[in-house]
């Protein structure tokens, strides 16, 4: 939401593209790409190499500045490489971003196993991966088993802006000695080297030009994915002169498709990926960053064009990636694969995994900017039980609040806040309300009064409180960047201080960009001051990081560390989600948004942030009803599933859009309800192996160049196939099943296809394309409940899908849904399935977990037995054979039980002959 919101037209509201810089307006961008056309290079001094017990150290000289950086090179556990290079000797620290790295990684000794005047190697223990060092001109080329994979520095753009000394600080002799020839010498108007200019602002940079810059070239290598947040493609683009991917974490309402502007979330984090080798780069930087990409095809060329008879060469495709940001350090990682999942490993090690979140999360949320008063959470919420259709959580947005004032209520509207809570509790549902950065400027605001007596707020630069306008009006900012202030903050979730809130009641934090309606872009200008003195250009894209990182501690604070926190927030970075969950932000009511939210979301999960969703049916707008079923049913299948709309549009309440629409959103909804067993397990592997929960096909298939660019449909976890339906009026589309050796089923008809083909199938506006995949085990519930906590105790069924050879495995992860008693106490159910040679068989997968469940294994439903079995028994370790009776379709070829009562926390087996 930001401020052109109250007044619009919604269906065409267009973002104007005046307020938002483009690379020709962006300084740093400009002064990188004119210096490094005069090709001044770097040289490695390698006399300078000192190799200790945790790091390489050697000097860079730039031959034209001869100013010296020093080059840090670590070895870190799992296969990871960190460069950092910063000035030598700065005038002052530079900053270097904290808390985003979840403990100082352990360091691998390297060794120099080779070298001489001119080069250096270095290698790890085991000698797999080395890293080639070349002097001048200063390269770095990471080798696997004599295989240059990846080359730093090779196009010769590493760039350092050294801090400088103000003009009006320096005598006329610092003037001459101390000004570095790569800057000082362009106009500075032009290059805005102490100042910027944008519209009617102006950015005082108090250390001048600070900006960084470096190369990669990935050798063979076309395929790139990852640095969201973005309105494009899974697939990352190669980039034109000034087309680059912006990291700069902006309020975008009703944000461009098919654009790399930055919007409300950064990570700059990369993958790479061809045949045999995935990589992954990164940036570890907080500041405005930006990416260029250039992909240079293979080509057949001839050895000599004297000969027309030599035989032709192939040339390895190459992408050339080249990072730019505005101030910090170079601290870059190295993630060396090889495969996908050891990428994933390799980057959750240094920033965490999923937090484990909450069951109820999971289910459906409903939200509207804004829900009127209580009357109105009572009548929408009994609305969904009038027409059977299960929800979670009711949210409610800043309307809410006594005059936008945060932790407070209109007392109008929401006169007794407990009680409706415990309306809600009583159906076992929970309440989300919003709480944004900003905080009015009222001295009888007891908030406000607190924040601004401890200075808690981002200052001036000439040293007051920042202030700029927001919903409330006039604001200031909370420095959540301050350890102090997010401690405070967190104190603010208890009880006692959060007068009317319950432990029902969870929160989501918008606006953190920092949006500021005023500002430079809608945002906060950048020589703000913030605790340590750091400028806001040097953490611009971790502010809201550090927001939602208080939220989630202060709601497990209130339940002295018992119950885990649900957070939402729209502005993040790398490690975001420790704290949980994000979304795409203010989108459109159209069908084109439909289509985008899919890869911004494979492109999200990939990169650490795996609870992620998009409104469904656009935030801005009205849907027509076709499109709003194609959306809950997209969205049934998305982690995060939240319905959510703008004030200015018609109620969309999933009961409004007469019965027959009715109908096929509450089948969306059940059916998401009904996976939720299948949900949980596999937000169980997220958080602890890392593993995505929605999964581009080539990481799953990584050796299928068929899948490399698919980005329509995907995989939730390893089982389950989805390809929504994205345009409108459609009645038959192509899916892309992978796979030479798999078999696909539908999960509706139980039709079967073996993979590496497209498919057409015929699409209703009941029908929403899933497949399960031959070889596996999905669990499910049997009954459907008002929400997931009427569902803790319902029975489960579990469809077992045969691959080629008769066999299938899955898992079912299984805990009281809502506290930390899987971590400390081990309070879990980790179960496996696996069918071969006509047993199914339930066993522990691992025994560590205790957890009195009572639920029962109802139903088992196998797709692909090929001929009618003659007798099902079943069989406990404590107990006999047990016939049980069964159906079987030889149309179908399924085989169908539907009267067990086998425990799911004690071993058995169920045979079929």
């Amino acid at each position: 939401m930001e401020a052109a919101k109250e007044e619009v037209s919604v269906e065409d509201e267009a973002v104007d593209e005046n307020v938002f810089k483009d690379c020709s307006k962006i300084a740093f961008y400009r002064r990188q790409k004119k210096q490094l056309s005069k090709k001044s290079t770097y040289r490695a001094l390698l006399d300078s190499v000192r190799i200790g017990k945790d790091s390489t150290n050697f000097q860079i000289i730039n031959e034209a500045t001869k100013i010296p950086l020093l080059a840090e090179v670590y070895g870190l556990k799992g296969n990871i490489f960190r460069i950092k290079i910063n000035e030598e000797a700065p005038l002052k620290p530079r900053y270097e971003v904290p808390d985003v790295l979840t403990s100082k990684p352990s360091t691998i000794r390297l060794f120099s196993c080779s070298g001489d005047a001119d080069s250096l190697v270095l290698a790890d223990e085991k000698g797999d991966l080395k890293l080639h060092i070349t002097a001048d001109p200063f390269k770095i080329d990471l080798v696997s088993k004599e295989d240059v994979v990846l080359s730093i520095n090779s196009m010769g753009q590493l760039y350092f802006e050294h801090l400088q000394i103000p003009p009006k600080q320096r005598t006329s002799k610092e003037n001459e000695d101390d000004a570095p020839t790569d800057t000082l010498q362009e106009n500075q108007d032009d290059m805005g080297l102490w100042e910027e200019k944008f519209r009617d602002f102006v950015d005082i940079k108090a250390n001048g030009p600070t900006s960084i810059g470096l190369d990669f070239s990935l050798h063979g290598f076309s395929h790139l994915y990852g640095i969201p947040q973005h309105a494009e493609s899974h697939q990352l683009k190669s980039t034109g002169d000034g087309d680059v991917y912006r990291l700069y974490n902006l309020d975008v309402y009703g944000y461009k498709i098919h654009n790399k502007m930055g919007i409300y979330g950064s990570v700059p984090y990369l993958l790479a990926h061809k045949l045999g080798r995935t990589l992954g780069i990164f940036w570890l930087n907080a500041s405005e960053t930006l990416v260029e990409i250039k992909t240079e095809p293979p080509v057949e060329n001839t050895l000599t064009q004297m000969d027309p008879l030599a035989p032709k060469q192939k040339v390895r495709c190459q992408t050339d990636v080249h990072w730019m940001s505005e101030s910090g350090i170079i601290d870059v990682f190295l993630l060396t694969g090889p495969t996908p999942s050891e990428v994933f490993k390799q980057y959750s090690y240094l920033t965490g995994t999923q937090a484990l979140p909450p069951l109820f999360s999971l289910g459906y949320h409903q939200c509207r900017w804004n829900y009127e008063d209580e009357q109105d959470v009572k009548a929408v919420d009994a609305g969904f039980d009038e027409h059977d259709i299960p929800y979670d959580v009711m949210w409610l947005d800043i309307e809410h609040t006594k005059g936008k004032r945060y932790f407070t209520w209109d007392k109008k509207r929401f006169p007794k806040p407990k009680r409706m809570q415990e309306l809600l509790r009583s159906k076992k549902r929970k309440l989300v309300v919003i709480s944004d950065p900003h905080i009015k400027v009222d001295p009888k605001y007891s908030l406000y009064a607190k924040a601004k007596e401890q200075g808690f707020f981002v200052r001036s630069p000439e040293g007051g409180d920042f202030e700029g306008v927001c919903w409330p009006g006039l604001s200031s900012y909370l420095d959540f960047t301050n350890p102090k202030v997010r401690e405070w903050y967190s104190g603010l979730f208890a009880f006692p201080v959060y007068q009317g809130s319950t432990d029902i009641l969870f929160i989501w934090n918008d606006m953190n960009e920092p949006s500021v309606f005023r500002g430079p872009e809608l945002t906060m200008q950048k020589n703000a001051i913030h605790h340590g003195n750091w400028e806001h250009r040097e953490l611009h894209n971790i502010y809201g990081f550090y927001q939602q990182m208080a939220t989630a501690e202060g709601l497990m604070q209130r339940s002295e560390g018992k119950e885990r926190p649900f957070v939402l927030t729209r502005s993040f970075f790398a490690g975001s989600q420790k704290y949980g969950a994000v979304w795409t932000g203010d989108n459109k009511s159209d069908w084109i948004y439909l289509k985008i939210s899919i890869p911004m979301l494979l492109t999200l999960s990939i990169t650490g942030i795996c609870f992620c969703g998009a409104d469904v049916g656009g935030f801005i707008g009205n849907p027509k009803a076709e499109l709003l079923v194609r959306w809950y049913q997209a969205g049934a299948y998305q982690p995060f599933f939240r319905g959510h709309a703008t004030m200015k549009t018609k109620r969309r309440e999933p009961w409004l859009f007469g019965e027959e629409h009715t109908q096929l959103i509450r089948e969306a909804i059940r059916e998401r309800y009904a996976l939720l067993p299948y949900w949980y397990t596999l937000f169980y592997h997220a958080h602890v192996t890392a593993e995505p929960i929605m999964r581009p096909l080539w990481v799953e298939f990584p050796n299928e160049l068929e899948t490399f660019s698919v980005e329509d449909e995907y995989l939730l976890g390893s089982a389950l196939l989805v390809h929504p339906v994205t345009e409108p009026k459609v009645t038959m589309v192509d899916v892309f099943l992978p796979g030479s050796d798999e078999v696909w089923y539908d999960c509706k008809t139980f039709a079967h296809w073996d993979g590496a083909c497209s498919v057409k199938i015929p699409v209703a506006l009941d029908t929403i394309p899933v497949f399960q995949r031959g070889g596996s085990v999905v669990p499910l519930k049997t009954t459907i409940g008002k929400s997931t906590g009427w569902m803790a105790e319902a029975p489960y069924a579990l469809r077992v899908a045969l691959n080629s050879k008769g066999s299938a495995v899955g898992e079912l992860y299984l805990d009281d849904g809502h506290s930390f008693q899987y971590s400390h106490q081990k309070q879990f159910v980790h179960r496996k399935f696996s069918f071969c040679s006509g047993v199914l068989i339930n066993s522990c997968a691992d025994k560590r977990g205790h957890y009195p469940s009572k639920c029962v294994v109802e139903q088992i439903l196998i797709l692909g037995v090929r001929k009618q079995p003659s007798t099902v028994t079943t069989h406990s370790t404590d107990g006999e054979d047990q016939p049980v009776a069964f159906t079987y379709s030889a149309q179908t070829s399924t085989l169908s039980v539907k009267t067990l009562s086998l425990s799911i926390n004690t071993n058995w087996e169920v045979h079929i002959r």
